[in-house]
């Protein structure tokens, strides 16, 4: 399935969100200090609900780069972006992300402690990674001494240079990568100080994230995800996967009736999904003090019909779906849509939005 949509004509920079199963390209320019929506795609991929290898890319850290080129070949023929800047994002199983307590300092001697903290959290040699950090805020310890809290970011030199390889090989120009979380967070959140578990369920992986004084603080992935759900059903109803994707969709957790089963199928693994939520959402009120006040849902399964209403009542949270229209521009005749279409642009989005500021 594919879908576009060309816009406004103004200078802008490409966010390009590839996905465990789709690309999604969102183009976004800048005017008065003011975002646009310039022209957005999807190219989604089915085959891996009937074949559990056909993917983009896995958490197996494997990127099928002919694969991969020719998909966003031929999303962008039918785009046709006015720009070849490219900001792209590395997903949470090729990454590996840690928040760090470390004494007040300079930028400077933070990256030269970064070094030494380094060998301690990744496990990959230090030559075989690419690193990154971001000061996130600060704490006060209970002998009320002041740390700082840096989030600590790897990704494997290896991914690295796929990514430029099939970006290249599709004539585009890759000015930056950024894992999802970041993107999501500054899409998502916008500078918010409320504490925040976000829910990111995708068709193969799920990226679990709290952010709190509006920025990122820890992050999980799991692999129940949209597909699991799918398969559950599939199973269940003893019906073909693609069958079971479209009841899925129509009618999510509010089958009545003969439809009731349909929801029941799915609540093992949603749970396992939430389980997961549960566990990170406990570490962080534990190990930093915190109390999560919410939880936004974002991904396709965030507009399955009933599931904020459960969610939120399994984590005893006030649940919402993710928006991330609410902080660009539009036309309004993407109004119809635009509800369903900001849970699954939200990362695409904030990479672009990282290219502007």
């Amino acid at each position: 399935m594919a879908f576009w949509q060309s816009i406004f004509g103004n200078a802008a920079c490409l966010g390009i969100d590839i996905g465990t199963t789709s690309i999604k390209i969102a183009e976004v320019a800048e005017s008065s200090s003011i975002f646009h929506l310039k022209n957005y795609g999807l190219l989604e991929s089915y085959g891996h609900l009937e074949r559990l290898n056909d993917a983009i890319q896995t958490s197996s850290l494997k990127l099928f780069e002919r694969e991969t080129v020719n998909l966003l070949v031929t999303l962008l023929k039918q785009v046709k972006p006015s720009t070849k800047n490219v900001v792209a994002s590395i997903p949470p199983f090729s990454s590996f992300v840690t928040l760090l307590e470390m004494p007040m300092m300079s930028d400077a001697d933070t990256s030269k402690g970064m070094s030494f903290q380094v060998r301690q959290y990744i496990p990959l040699p230090v030559s075989e990674v690419a690193i990154d950090w971001l000061k996130v805020g600060e704490k006060e310890d209970e002998n009320g001494i002041k740390k700082q809290q840096v989030l600590l970011i790897s990704v494997p030199n290896e991914q690295i240079k796929k990514y430029q390889m099939i970006f290249k090989s599709a004539g585009l120009n890759l000015v930056s990568l950024e894992i999802e979380g970041l993107a999501l967070t500054r899409m998502l959140i916008n500078g918010d100080q409320t504490p925040t578990l976000i829910m990111d369920i995708g068709a193969r992986s799920t990226n679990l994230l709290i952010t709190d004084q509006g920025h990122l603080k820890l992050s999980a992935q799991t692999d129940f995800a949209g597909g699991t759900l799918t398969q559950a059903v599939a199973s269940g109803l003893n019906i073909n996967v693609k069958r079971a994707e479209e009841l899925k969709k129509l009618r999510g957790l509010l089958g009545s009736g003969g439809e009731y089963e349909l929801s029941t199928l799915m609540f093992p693994y949603l749970d396992a999904i939430i389980g997961e939520a549960k566990r990170l959402k406990i570490r962080y009120e534990t190990e930093y003090a915190g109390k999560v006040e919410r939880v936004i849902l974002a991904g396709g399964c965030a507009n399955l019909p009933g599931i904020q209403a459960y969610v939120g009542e399994q984590l005893g949270l006030p649940a919402s779906k993710a928006n991330p229209f609410s902080h660009i521009s539009y036309p309004n005749n993407l109004e119809p849509i635009i509800g369903d279409l900001g849970p699954m642009f939200g990362v695409a989005l904030g990479l672009a939005l990282r290219g502007l500021v």
